[in-house]
């Protein structure tokens, strides 16, 4: 016969793994991707930096068509739609600050840490930011490319200039700027310092091509890879020659953009996974 008192460590027992059963059964399941995103557009809702900073993407696209339109400053040989997207590089630079700040802000307020706390699947944080972002720059660059094409088509005089061609190349040129804003937000996440992520993406956009002459026969292949030399293709530019932006295809080049881009944010993934917050 069983003893009471191994009777009782029995009964203790079972009740122990009872609780416990309870307490794991009853536990909270982590968030799942659609709320990490709904959390990431609570906060970037809830930011004037970010919410003026996308507005600006698409505002500067549309002034630069007005303005290249009322100044005349259209080459001869240029196109509508490229002379209309003429300040698009300009759009690409807030675009990648704009990732870059999406995760650099919350390392300079210190909330990262509640956000992994909230979902702590950290690759699901990253994947999160990295929808909404794709999501809100694609349609910004579509909207206000388009809206840029036919402002410069209503501005500049008829007949004049080639029209080019806006589709599907406005496609292509929204893709692009959701991957700049994926470019910023990878390196923000690897740098974690907005200055230091603003200024290395307007790096990578510009310093190739004002540098390219320097670099001889190199100059084609190291200004061609770049985002830049994507968007010149894209919008059919007289620029886009392939001494200066090689002779790759303007959808091959968006598709190098998009390659390295992705590479980049498996990085930005992997780091984010082994370091502290």
């Amino acid at each position: 016969m069983k003893t009471a008192a191994s009777t009782a460590g029995t009964t203790a027992k079972a009740g122990t793994t009872a609780t416990a059963g309870t307490a794991a059964a009853t536990a909270p399941a982590a968030p799942g991707f659609r709320e990490a995103l709904a959390f990431e557009w609570t906060k970037f809702a809830g930011l004037r930096s970010t919410r003026w900073t996308l507005l600006a993407t698409g505002l500067l696209t549309v002034v630069g068509a007005v303005f290249v339109g009322l100044s005349g400053s259209l080459q001869p040989d240029d196109t509508v739609l490229g002379g209309s997207l003429t300040l698009g590089v300009v759009s690409l630079m807030v675009a990648g600050a704009l990732g870059a700040l999406t995760v650099c802000g919350e390392y300079a307020s210190g909330t990262i840490a509640a956000t992994l706390t909230a979902v702590p699947r950290r690759g699901r944080v990253l994947a999160a930011k990295a929808a909404l972002l794709t999501g809100l720059l694609y349609a910004t660059g579509l909207v206000s490319c388009a809206a840029a094409y036919l402002v410069g088509g209503a501005v500049l005089e008829d007949g004049k200039y080639a029209g080019g061609e806006p589709l599907p190349a406005l496609f292509g040129i929204a893709g692009l700027f959701a991957l700049v804003g994926l470019l910023g937000l990878a390196v923000g996440t690897l740098m974690r310092h907005s200055a230091g992520a603003v200024v290395t993406v307007v790096g990578v956009l510009l310093l190739p091509s004002l540098f390219g002459p320097l670099l001889g026969d190199l100059r084609r292949w190291v200004a061609g890879a770049v985002p830049t030399a994507a968007l010149e293709k894209l919008t059919q530019t007289s620029d886009a020659s392939p001494e200066t932006v090689g002779s790759l295809g303007a959808w091959p080049s968006l598709g190098l953009v998009a390659a390295y881009t992705v590479l980049l944010l498996g990085v930005a993934a992997w780091r984010l996974r082994r370091r502290d917050a």
